[in-house]
């Protein structure tokens, strides 16, 4: 799929995903269609990868709080905006060239070396509750909402990694209940059930993810990127030994660079470490 370029006479449209840098090594990347509640078309997904690919590069970049502009997550697919290759409108918004662009975005997320916090601040459906998924921890506001909203439509309830992630997060239990029934589940109930860290005031919500982040990025960046890649990895290690020898494989990288000595350095002099990502 291609997104038509700008003619003559045009002027570029702002992009529909953002990143805006704060203090502490932490970048907030925000889906930026508040207009349709972050709902999700080809745009989105090339403009999220171009900014991911962006903000993964970037070495004063150490941990990422992904949410939303205005009152929504993300409301999921726009089924109203899908277009097509060239520009053409499709009778079948699910194409093979969709599912290319929205799977390109969940594994750019997912595996981008910097810690990923999702901070849900409304409802988080279909797509946008895969979004939330494919960052590494999340937190909400009290007026978040969340369904797998693909089976309501006649579809499988399995898309965007959902039926990969969910089980992981929640255990398969409740993922089965969810993805089979669809039904809205709110911050309280993704609390107990251990879909989010924790739930916050609406308006306290990004304050405190970035303030989560800001205790992750005091760590080195190397150590930040290689726990966040073993953890996964050991998600679908085979056997507890096959763990065992991935993290230490990592704690031989991580205890050869100079940001181990100088942790250990400032830890023994009582001081903030400074850390080169070397």
């Amino acid at each position: 799929m291609t997104v038509a370029e700008p003619g003559p006479g045009t002027e570029a449209q702002p992009r529909t995903v953002t990143a805006e840098k704060v203090d502490d090594g932490v970048t907030i990347v925000r889906l930026n269609r508040p207009e349709r509640l972050n709902a999700m078309r080809d745009q989105l997904f090339v403009d999220a990868v171009e900014v991911l690919d962006e903000v993964a590069a970037d070495p004063g970049c150490r941990v990422v709080v992904l949410t939303g502009a205005g009152r929504a997550f993300s409301a999921g697919g726009d089924l109203d905006a899908f277009d097509v290759i060239d520009g053409t409108r499709s009778a079948q918004p699910y194409t093979r060239a969709l599912f290319a662009l929205s799977s390109a975005m969940i594994l750019r997320l997912h595996t981008m070396p910097q810690p990923v916090i999702a901070a849900v601040n409304g409802p988080a459906a279909g797509g946008g509750f895969s979004l939330a998924l494919a960052a590494d921890t999340r937190i909400c506001s009290e007026s978040a909402r969340f369904n797998a909203a693909f089976v309501r439509m006649g579809l499988t309830g399995c898309e965007m990694g959902i039926s990969y992630l969910l089980p992981r997060i929640v255990g398969a239990t409740a993922a089965f209940e969810l993805m089979l029934s669809g039904r809205l589940i709110d911050a309280a109930e993704a609390f107990r059930i251990g879909l989010v860290l924790e739930v916050v005031p609406d308006d306290a919500l990004i304050d405190r993810a970035i303030e989560i982040a800001a205790t992750m990025s005091r760590n080195s960046p190397i150590g930040l990127a290689l726990t966040k890649e073993v953890m996964w990895a050991n998600l679908n290690a085979p056997s507890l030994r096959d763990a065992m020898v991935t993290e230490m494989h990592a704690q031989m990288l991580t205890g050869h660079t100079e940001d181990h000595r100088e942790a250990r350095d400032a830890f023994m002099g009582k001081r903030t470490p400074t850390f080169k990502n070397r």
